[in-house]
């Protein structure tokens, strides 16, 4: 856990959690939760073990299944308790618009870190960067109110560069933010990147099944 501090202490990220490893313990699978408790992953992939046929953890000795069907099931359950993104209501931030939701009544935009922000569907925002105020969250998203120009002036001086907007949960964060954010090309680099990383973690994924 120390090391997801070191490497991305803004946000936990993605990640898989398997259930019912052959050599995991009870008190394995207890820091487990403790874990998905501290960092509140905004996504996780809860999987049982499967012994993939002539690797060397297909020759050991199996959990009772039915244990391995409990833990998966209190891991699921701790997770489905778990709202990370409460803490960002209010928060402004600034997204990318770049395509219709499911439900065809909004648009989608994504902030840095790639989380899904959806805002009402006016064609004039598809494909804009736009400023952004949080006023609803789920479980899976973030829904935002556009800033107008107008309103952006109202914003603390702190903010005097309307593409300089915290991200972050506190303010102690949120002023080391604001200090390290530059231009609106920085913007789009960073979420390049996010988008490159979720398609990168998802073949690994499909490729290691």
């Amino acid at each position: 856990s120390s090391g997801i501090n070191a490497e991305w202490p803004l946000r936990p990220g993605a990640t898989d959690v398997i259930c019912g490893f052959p050599t995991e313990t009870e008190e394995d699978f207890e820091e487990t939760l403790r874990l998905i408790d501290k960092y509140r992953f905004p996504s996780l992939f809860i999987n049982q073990f499967f012994p993939r046929p002539g690797t060397p953890a297909a020759r050991m000795k199996k959990i009772p299944a039915d244990q391995v069907k409990l833990r998966t099931k209190k891991a699921s359950e701790l997770f489905q308790s778990q709202f990370p993104y409460t803490a960002k209501l209010r928060e402004v931030q600034q997204i990318l618009v770049t395509e219709v939701a499911t439900d065809k009544k909004h648009y989608v935009g994504h902030n840095k870190f790639y989380d899904q922000v959806l805002i009402p569907m006016k064609e004039e925002y598809l494909g804009q960067s736009l400023t952004v105020r949080i006023i609803e969250t789920g479980k899976h998203y973030l829904k935002g109110e556009v800033i107008t120009e107008g309103e952006k002036q109202a914003i603390p001086s702190t903010y005097s560069n309307p593409n300089q907007l915290a991200f972050s949960l506190n303010p102690q964060t949120m002023v080391q933010r604001i200090k390290k954010s530059t231009n609106i090309w920085n913007f789009l680099a960073v979420l390049l990147v996010g988008v490159l990383f979720q398609i990168l973690y998802i073949t690994y994924r499909n490729n290691n099944r």
